[in-house]
């Protein structure tokens, strides 16, 4: 008989385990901008769901180059388990190798109207969420990393929050690398508009307390004196911002500790704008 309590008291366990789980969707969500659907992976916490659910915040998680819309789940896969921890949806798109930009060049990689307008309405749309820039926070690693920071500064209205960690937040001194000149033409003869699609050109935007920002790179990372170059400009203009190197190089393993700290900063600041206790 006492084993047989035991038994039922571990399905129970098992069971309440089971009906608190944050749910993993692929969803393709269509660009008029662009002319095409994108694959988006949603993870939304057991209270966002169902009857009576509860209205989130929703960090945006944006990838590297040459990765797509799993790349963060796979970098950090107990996501779900944390969406459940902090009652956050985490919304992460396909942005394939656009760099998050409107591209001048091509009318099929506007990354950024997708990101920070559609994408946002489609979320807001369909899931439970806070449907106001206290409610929003974006980061990513690598072009990723850039990608938040150029998104959050320039539509300041949409994101309250934004992160990078190992970013590419200057791109001026990687004029062959990864596909930019497909996007921008090349530097040689495109150095206007090559100053003009950097983030680190874009910080005049800023005011102090406009953005809660957070930014991280490792100390073995090939990003690393850009991240430091902005950090200083933003000390320069008097933009608060935390700033973070760490060991470690330009490395999965380094963005699944890093996202950990990114999170805390994004949840503080949703405490703080009320958005959750």
């Amino acid at each position: 008989m006492r084993t047989f309590k035991i038994f039922g008291a571990l399905l129970l366990m098992l069971a309440a385990l089971c009906a608190k789980a944050a749910r993993v969707d692929t969803v393709q969500v269509h660009s008029n901008a662009m002319d095409k659907t994108v694959r988006v992976l949603y993870i939304v916490p057991d209270v966002a769901l169902g009857q009576g659910s509860q209205s989130c915040p929703v960090v945006y998680l944006l990838h590297g180059y040459s990765d797509n819309y799993k790349a963060w789940i796979r970098i950090k896969p107990n996501l779900p388990q944390i969406a459940d921890d902090k009652g956050m949806i985490f919304v992460c798109p396909d942005g394939e190798n656009s760099w998050y930009w409107d591209s001048p060049l091509h009318a099929d990689m506007r990354y950024e109207t997708f990101v920070s307008n559609e994408l946002v309405a489609y979320t807001d749309a369909h899931y439970a969420t806070v449907p106001r820039r206290e409610g929003r926070a974006v980061t990513g690693y690598s072009m990723g990393g850039h990608g938040a920071l150029w998104n959050a500064i320039r539509h300041q209205d949409i994101f309250g929050a934004a992160g990078s960690t190992s970013g590419g937040v200057d791109i001026r001194p990687f004029p062959q690398n990864w596909l930019m000149k497909e996007q921008l033409g090349e530097y040689a003869s495109n150095k206007k508009r090559w100053d003009e699609h950097t983030v680190i050109n874009q910080i005049g935007m800023l005011d102090q307390g406009s953005l809660a920002l957070i930014i991280d790179c490792g100390e073995e990372d090939f990003f690393l004196e850009v991240n430091k170059t902005l950090h200083q400009r933003l000390l320069a203009r008097g933009i608060d911002h935390d700033f973070i190197t760490r060991p470690g190089g330009h490395k999965a393993v380094y963005w699944n500790n890093a996202i950990d700290y990114q999170l805390l900063f994004f949840e503080k600041y949703f405490q703080r704008a009320g958005v959750i206790k």
